[in-house]
């Protein structure tokens, strides 16, 4: 691994981390709150790329269930990945590897511009996640399926917030050279 990739990966773990301590906003009527940490996991996979973004969800995610409290709210341990949140949870690494391979080959065929991540992102980070979120709902919390697929439009306006605002911060980094 290279020392910049290292680097920034660790970085980046960092950032997600905090994430985690900004306070979630419950909803009441689903047992998942509106977090600020999946914005984290999109930056991940535009800064970091497909093979270090993965590794580095993948690495935050281990050691969530290793029991340190580092998810949104505080949470940690095993039992996040088996409770309501699980499909999300779930859903990081492979929106991560999306983001990054995308991003990737914007970059490769030079057209790495605010648009085009733009659609990256809403679609692995916001309806991959929500939808895989939807049918974790449907296995562990038995919610029928239109049901948790329907409660997903409450996340939908704080998703592109932070979605313009990723793209926002990933057009800046890449003016400077940071995006592996």
């Amino acid at each position: 691994m290279k020392t910049k990739a290292l680097a920034t990966s660790a970085i980046m773990l960092a950032i997600i981390i905090v994430m985690g301590a900004i306070p979630s906003i419950p909803l009441g009527f689903i047992p998942v709150p509106i977090v600020l940490q999946n914005m984290g996991i999109m930056l991940a996979g535009i800064i970091l790329g497909k093979k270090y973004g993965f590794f580095t969800v993948v690495g935050f995610l281990c050691l969530a269930a290793l029991g340190l409290p580092i998810l949104s709210g505080g949470h940690g341990g095993f039992v996040v990945f088996v409770g309501p949140t699980a499909g999300y949870l779930y859903a990081y690494p492979i929106a991560a590897f999306l983001i990054g391979w995308a991003s990737e080959w914007l970059i490769k065929n030079n057209k790495f511009s605010f648009f085009p991540l733009l659609i990256v992102i809403l679609l692995f980070g916001v309806l991959l996640i929500d939808i895989l979120g939807a049918i974790g709902l449907n296995i562990v919390a038995n919610m029928p399926l239109d049901k948790a697929l329907l409660y997903q439009v409450a996340f939908i306006p704080g998703d592109i917030i932070k979605s313009v605002l990723g793209v926002a911060i990933a057009m800046i980094l890449n003016k400077r050279h940071f995006i592996l």
